[in-house]
């Protein structure tokens, strides 16, 4: 399932770029999570990124250990194809 994670750096750990993206990718990895693309932005999140998770529970030991760790905080979102969607609006009877 790919989910889209919103994400807000903790003050302290946005001077630290390089050693908390390797930390990420690693616990990333070990959770089986593939990291498909990152985005920096400006405004209420500092990045987005895009992963294919092999289910739920991975995506939130990923978040409860970001913010475990003091990196920051994480939401994750669920990103549905166009195809499932567009069943999901035909079982919806609409």
């Amino acid at each position: 399932m790919k989910y889209v994670m919103l994400g807000v750096l903790d003050a302290a750990s946005a001077g630290k770029h390089a050693d908390r993206v390797k930390q990420a990718e690693a616990k990333l990895k070990e959770l089986g999570i593939k990291l498909e693309s990152i985005h920096y932005t400006q405004g209420q999140f500092d990045f987005v990124d895009v992963v294919d998770a092999p289910d739920p529970e991975a995506m939130l030991s990923f978040s409860v250990w970001y913010a475990a760790h003091g990196f920051g905080r994480i939401q994750s979102l669920p990103a549905f194809q166009p195809r499932a969607f567009e069943a999901a609006v035909r079982k919806s009877g609409k």
